[in-house]
């Protein structure tokens, strides 16, 4: 999204979540994503931004700063505890994972969330502890987060809401909805269509 915003051109290369030969051998451990330019390789999204976001287009200084970013990293793990419960198990049939990809996954996963048929079995419950966390959020869009401009912030909170659209179960409210489609527009976002498009 922050590539797509900031018109950088770039080429995206999808590795299967058990492939851990690639991202070790690149930058040391297995942590996705990586930007591998002019010999310099990142792994961590916040440092790949800020190094991208030269012009602060993004209000990347000021979203990470320790005040502003504590706040924010309170929302996104609020909002990501029931949304990761919630979605897990239908991520591991999207065109992203294969057999083995999907059984690693899942393997990984189970571990903390317990097992994924269980988590199914609550989606009712997740779906209920989201509602009034995203009735707040929807006052704090003006129509961004807590700003009439776009920032990084949109990305992180966006980047957390967008896996919901695979739960069956799930709704946006449409002032959500449309948030998402304004920030899919304007960064020109189209979730791996290289992927999408495999046969």
């Amino acid at each position: 999204m922050a590539l797509g915003y900031l018109r950088i051109p770039y080429e995206s290369i999808v590795l299967r979540y058990d492939d851990e030969t690639t991202p070790v051998k690149l930058a040391g451990k297995k942590m996705l994503p990586i930007l591998s330019s002019n010999k310099k390789v990142l792994n961590e999204s916040l440092d790949i931004i800020e190094l991208i976001d030269q012009d602060n287009r993004l209000e990347t200084k000021f979203v990470t700063s320790e005040k502003t970013y504590l706040q924010l990293e309170t929302l996104l793990n609020d909002l990501g505890k029931d949304i990761h419960n919630l979605a897990m198990p239908q991520w591991i049939y999207t065109k992203e994972f294969n057999d083995s990809s999907r059984l690693y996954f899942q393997k990984k996963k189970e571990v903390k969330r317990g097992p994924f048929n269980q988590l199914i079995k609550k989606s009712e419950k997740f779906i209920g502890n989201l509602k009034p966390k995203l009735s707040k959020l929807e006052y704090e869009l003006t129509p961004y987060f807590q700003s009439q401009s776009f920032s990084l912030r949109d990305i992180l909170i966006a980047s957390h809401l967008w896996g919901l659209y695979v739960v069956p179960e799930f709704q946006f409210s449409n002032k959500i909805h449309d948030y998402l489609q304004n920030i899919k527009k304007l960064t020109n976002f189209n979730y791996h269509e290289d992927l999408w498009k495999e046969k």
